[in-house]
């Protein structure tokens, strides 16, 4: 059975935590940032958790679909 790889663009964009929870940044940070109020941008720069339902298709993406 071939290896199954993983996901470049989902290696990319999240990260494990220490408890196995799956890390992302938020989204509409990169530009357009001058008409934004600062207060959302600097809660924009935190990351965040992905959402329960998204969960298993994230980790599909990162481990294979093997799991």
């Amino acid at each position: 059975m071939p290896r199954l790889k993983t996901k470049a663009s989902a290696k990319k964009r999240f990260a494990f935590t220490g408890t196995g929870k799956i890390k992302r940044k938020h989204a509409y940070h990169s530009h357009i940032l001058t008409k934004k109020e600062t207060t959302q941008k600097r809660n924009l720069d935190h990351t965040t958790l992905v959402s329960r339902d998204d969960e298993q298709r994230v980790k599909r993406m990162l481990l294979g679909s093997g799991m």
